[in-house]
């Protein structure tokens, strides 16, 4: 059968990678007694997929990995399971269970939340953060920026993937797209919108943290968690 983890991923673990973030987790579920279901041939390895991975220096209250387990304990002793064997600053917050025909995590997110603050003295002089993005969304019918391919830099006009915000003087909350058609990251956003007003932000203005990610149904835009039922 098919699980969709949800994790938060805290404090110091912003500068683990995905690579050594996929690791862990093959230990993790070791360690927790998941029965989880391996590939076969020569090189057996766990059934396990990731959303959208997260940047180096970016915080989380919601990422995914979807799992094949063979069997399962409840959502409720497989997240003490896992919690119990796990480090502090990451925490498994919902287990779940997908549908046969349930796509996989990556191949379903289409959006994601984040929510961006200013690092404690960075902030520029009478500012207020969500006035200022406003009026900076509402300045142009375009925001066009330089986005990096893997073999190129193109201009693109990000403005239609900016898809809701709000937040107050201090923070800002923002909905992009997100996934592998179109993937807008929130650090270019910043870097449109300082451009803007005119702010050369010093190393480490921003704090950036994913809230949540999103699949679209006939619903609109739904957590990817919601594609799961809890086991009792």
């Amino acid at each position: 059968m098919k699980i969709r983890i949800k994790f938060a991923k805290r404090g110091s673990l912003k500068f683990v990678g995905h690579l050594d973030t996929m690791r862990y987790f093959q230990k993790l579920i070791r360690r927790a007694g998941i029965d989880i279901a391996y590939s076969e041939g020569f090189n057996p390895h766990q059934k396990l997929s990731f959303a959208q991975p997260l940047g180096v220096g970016m915080l989380s209250e919601g990422e995914y990995v979807d799992i094949e387990v063979n069997s399962t304990f409840s959502s409720r002793e497989a997240i003490k399971r896992m919690n119990d064997a796990n480090v502090d600053d990451l925490e498994i917050l919902s287990y779940r269970r997908l549908s046969d025909n349930a796509g996989n995590a990556m191949a379903s997110v289409a959006a994601a939340d984040y929510m961006i603050e200013l690092r404690e003295g960075k902030r520029p002089v009478s500012f207020d953060f969500l006035r200022e993005f406003t009026l900076f969304i509402n300045s142009s019918d375009k925001i066009t920026v330089l986005k990096e391919t893997k073999k190129s830099q193109i201009e693109t006009d990000i403005k239609p993937y900016i898809y809701k915000f709000g937040g107050d003087n201090e923070k800002l909350t923002i909905r992009l797209s997100c996934g592998s058609v179109t993937n807008i990251k929130p650090e270019l956003v910043m870097e449109a919108f300082c451009k803007y007003i005119n702010f050369e932000p010093p190393p480490f203005t921003f704090i950036y943290t994913r809230l949540e990610v999103y699949g679209i149904n006939d619903k609109g835009y739904i957590p990817l968690e919601a594609f799961g039922d809890d086991i009792i």
